[in-house]
């Protein structure tokens, strides 16, 4: 049987359908490149030796990329809303840590954007929760 998805639906699923595969890229790329990585999200490495951490991290975000991706699978809005809500300690935390590192302005409002993606993406969940409900 195929159920037509309501428009809020589908603007829900492309939010974190977006959201999981730039995470994806960020996990993939931060093994590729930590280096690179690094210097995009804010941060550069004072030495190559420290990239490790930059691996850890890119374990950590594919992790988080692989459950959103099975959470939006099995359509589970209101872990997915809450998700996005408790996220934005992560963009939260980089921009703090871009700006401390003096990164260019763009960078830091990147994360600022982000900020804002996951609030947007929260409220449409939280709408779209609602009306299932």
């Amino acid at each position: 049987m195929n159920i037509k998805k309501s428009k809020l639906e589908i603007v829900g699923i492309t939010l974190v359908l977006l959201m999981t595969i730039l995470q994806g890229f960020y996990g993939i790329f931060a093994y590729v490149d930590p280096s690179a990585f690094s210097s995009i999200r804010g941060t550069e490495l004072f030495s190559n030796m420290d990239a490790d951490w930059v691996n850890i991290y890119g374990s950590r975000t594919i992790f988080i990329a692989l459950i959103f991706s099975y959470l939006l699978y099995i359509r589970h809005y209101s872990i997915l809303m809450w998700g996005a809500l408790f996220g934005i300690v992560m963009p939260v935390t980089d921009g703090i840590l871009a700006y401390q590192a003096d990164a260019p302005f763009k960078v830091v409002l990147k994360h600022i954007i982000t900020i804002l993606y996951l609030v947007i993406t929260f409220f449409v969940l939280n709408k779209l929760v609602r009306k299932k409900a």
